[in-house]
């Protein structure tokens, strides 16, 4: 699998252009939004959904000034919904770092995910770029629809496979889906062109969240599992698996000890082994597969090419991730 930087080496002149222009994005006269908006920048992953912005423009041709917008408009989505998700989650950490809420508190958490959603819709409607801001708020209305879905359901935790589909895509498939949509549309694509990338990100997206459930089962090399999705009573692909095997008064005894008992390790453990058991860790993996097939099937409509071959090897590397 490539490394991260072979993957960027050949966009690196726009991510380094681009971390100015996202620099200058973010600038505020408040002086309490400055120190965390530079800590958010500071504290930023490997940024995977602007590079699937700027490889799928450069697919199609170069990159634009609309493409920096693009990027910065999926980066201030993504930044904001997860300052928002570590309030409603009550986490204090994210990728070892501590969240926003934990340093500053709820009320300034919130606030500051609002500040970024409209810093995004500003950059877009002052630069008349509609066409991304209809992708980006689609991509904002899916988001909050799934967050909500999963909410309704895991309270009666009867959440069946077409429905935990359902969820993933629209809760985290969809966004994904927007940094592709939108690279197509800051190249130029047709409207037609550009669903034909927001499908291809969808199915990289739906891979992806697979994948985030097989890593909490510890499978696929990984080494031990955490069951933190356990924990938080989520409805995985494994677990629905398992579950829709077992007849129905097993599988309301193991519904009663997630609901009651899953802050127990041990409780958690048995429950991973029945789940390897099953099958469902090798069914997941096959699902995913799938998908992963279907984003590449996708990207296979372009002709060859240095762009092509990173874009590959970038979804390569957000599915065969080991954290």
């Amino acid at each position: 699998m490539a490394s991260i930087d072979k993957i960027k080496a050949p966009i690196k002149g726009e991510l380094q252009h681009f971390q100015n222009f996202f620099g200058e994005v973010m600038h505020t006269r408040v002086p309490l939004l400055t120190l965390i908006t530079k800590y958010v920048v500071k504290n930023k992953g490997k940024q995977m959904r602007p590079l699937f912005v700027f490889l799928s423009a450069r697919l199609l041709g170069e990159a634009t000034e609309s493409t920096y917008r693009a990027a910065a408009l999926i980066e201030l989505l993504h930044t904001a919904t997860l300052v928002h998700d570590d309030v409603v989650d009550e986490a204090n950490l994210r990728r070892n770092v501590f969240t926003i809420n934990a340093l500053w508190k709820n009320k300034v958490a919130v606030l500051v995910g609002d500040f970024l959603l409209s810093k995004g819709m500003l950059l877009a409607l002052e630069n008349k770029e509609y066409r991304l801001l209809e992708i980006v708020s689609r991509a904002t209305k899916q988001m909050s629809e799934g967050e909500l879905l999963q909410i309704e359901k895991a309270r009666r935790m009867d959440i069946n496979e077409e429905v935990y589909f359902d969820i993933i895509r629209q809760k985290t498939a969809t966004l994904i889906g927007a940094a592709t949509a939108c690279g197509a549309a800051s190249a130029g694509a047709s409207p037609q062109l550009v669903d034909e990338f927001w499908k291809m990100g969808e199915n990289i997206g739906i891979a992806f969240q697979i994948k985030d459930d097989l890593l909490d089962y510890g499978s696929a090399d990984t080494g031990k599992a955490n069951g933190n999705d356990l924990k938080e009573k989520k409805m995985t692909l494994p677990l629905i698996y398992m579950l829709r095997n077992l007849s129905k008064n097993e599988r309301q005894k193991i519904i009663l000890k997630i609901k009651y008992r899953s802050g127990n390790a041990a409780v958690r453990k048995d429950i991973i082994e029945r789940v390897r058991k099953s099958g469902g860790i090798d069914y997941s993996k096959e699902k995913m597969k799938e998908y992963l097939q279907k984003a590449l099937d996708n990207l296979n409509a372009f002709p060859d090419g240095e762009i092509k071959t990173a874009l590959g090897e970038l979804i390569h590397y957000s599915i065969n991730r080991k954290k």
